[in-house]
């Protein structure tokens, strides 16, 4: 099969496009034929080398945890899924080696959901790292409530945009930072925005005098550092960004696959209460320029690699 691989740690330039092996299919897994995956900053940050003490690296390695796709054939003990179907996963195994940046990805099902009919292969590739990874913060580590003010930092982004969606069905009210040219963006998402930088703090308390409810911050650094002093009493505060926020009394949020969690995001997106917005589209042999403009950081929703 096709596939997007490198032998060794590096930037963009290390990715190479050539033929290799099609995976093997263990007895709980689907083999997945590919029509799109997402690219996430974990992805160039993997590559790069800065997770290699906490993840073990079988090169060559095939990058990517994002796919949408429709399942080829099945493993001996599953169940769940058969030929045909169309799924979505985030396919991140103990160890990086068999990505999603190829025409096929053998993927556990528990890494597995039906794909939402209401997205398309582009669109519904986007959904399940940024998705969860807003999901599980929003429900598990804030516990947003109905009636709570959910502030969100970096709200235009691959997951800030679908913090804002998800916090709006879960009954809340939200704040997302952005720069200007975001802010009509997060207005159609049901965002009040602010603009980030020098006098932030003033600007959240002008719209909640009191305090917000919950932080969820999804930039790290300065935001992360600004953020205590704008919660209400008994307010929560996560981050998926920066290690910092142990130390500011919050939680630190590494999403993991779980497939109730990705049904619970394909059953919004088919309410039509989520969408995804895709900011551009290469295909599999471009990889690396979908890295550069990942790495660029000042994109608006998600970068997908197609698959033909």
């Amino acid at each position: 099969m096709k596939a997007i691989t490198y032998q060794r740690y590096g930037g963009p330039d290390v990715l190479e496009y050539g033929t290799v092996p099609e995976p093997k299919l263990g007895a709980d897994a689907v083999l997945v034929r590919v029509r799109a995956a997402s690219v996430n900053p974990v992805d160039w940050k993997i590559q790069a080398g800065y997770l290699d003490s906490v993840l073990d690296a079988v090169f060559p390695v095939i990058p990517g945890w994002d796919v949408a796709g429709v399942v080829e054939q099945v493993g001996v003990g599953v169940t769940e899924y058969a030929p045909g179907d169309e799924v979505i996963g985030y396919v991140r195994e103990d160890m990086v080696g068999r990505g999603t940046f190829a025409e096929y990805v053998a993927a556990p099902v528990r890494t597995l959901a039906r794909k939402p009919a209401a997205l398309d292969f582009e669109q519904a590739a986007g959904l399940p790292l940024a998705g969860l990874t807003a999901y599980q913060a929003l429900t598990g580590a804030l516990a947003v409530k109905p009636g709570e003010t959910v502030l969100v930092h970096a709200a235009a982004g691959g997951v800030g945009s679908l913090a804002v969606q998800i916090a709006r069905a879960l009954g809340a009210r939200v704040i997302g930072t952005a720069g200007e040219r975001n802010h009509d963006y997060l207005r159609t998402l049901g965002a009040e925005p602010v603009t980030y930088g020098e006098g932030l703090a003033d600007r959240v308390r002008g719209l909640a005098p009191e305090g917000v409810d919950a932080v969820l911050d999804l930039i790290g650094g300065e935001a992360l550092q600004a953020s205590p002093a704008l919660l209400a009493p008994g307010g929560r505060l996560a981050s998926v960004a920066d290690g910092a926020v142990l130390a500011l009394g919050g939680r630190y949020v590494f999403v993991r696959p779980d497939h109730a969690d990705l049904t619970a995001l394909a059953e919004l997106a088919d309410s039509g209460a989520l969408t995804v917005e895709v900011a551009a589209t290469f295909p599999l042999e471009r990889a690396a320029d979908a890295q550069h403009l990942n790495a660029d950081g000042h994109t608006r929703g998600k970068i997908i690699v197609t698959v033909p």
